[in-house]
């Protein structure tokens, strides 16, 4: 699994993020995805890499602008009870 983060510029209430979330999940084959305005990222969980220039054009169609990606692995958080020691 990775999570590939976006900067995006442009993003100013939840219906931004909304609209760049549809735009994702509509444009590629993802597990995750979920934007922040007041934060002006949008991270998505995907099991393979996703195609930089790709995601510039999806989210470019859409008005806002991708300042940068970074992708990481990602492994899910696992819930405890327990703290770790």
């Amino acid at each position: 699994m990775l999570k590939t983060t976006l900067k995006i510029d442009g993003m100013m209430c939840s219906m931004c993020e909304n609209h760049i979330n549809d735009t994702i999940r509509q444009s590629f084959n993802i597990k995750k995805v979920s934007s922040s305005h007041s934060k002006g990222t949008t991270e998505i969980i995907s099991e393979r890499p996703l195609d930089e220039t790709a995601l510039k054009e999806a989210v470019g169609k859409t008005g806002y602008k991708v300042l940068e990606v970074k992708t990481e692995p990602y492994e899910k958080k696992r819930f405890s009870l327990f703290g770790r020691k």
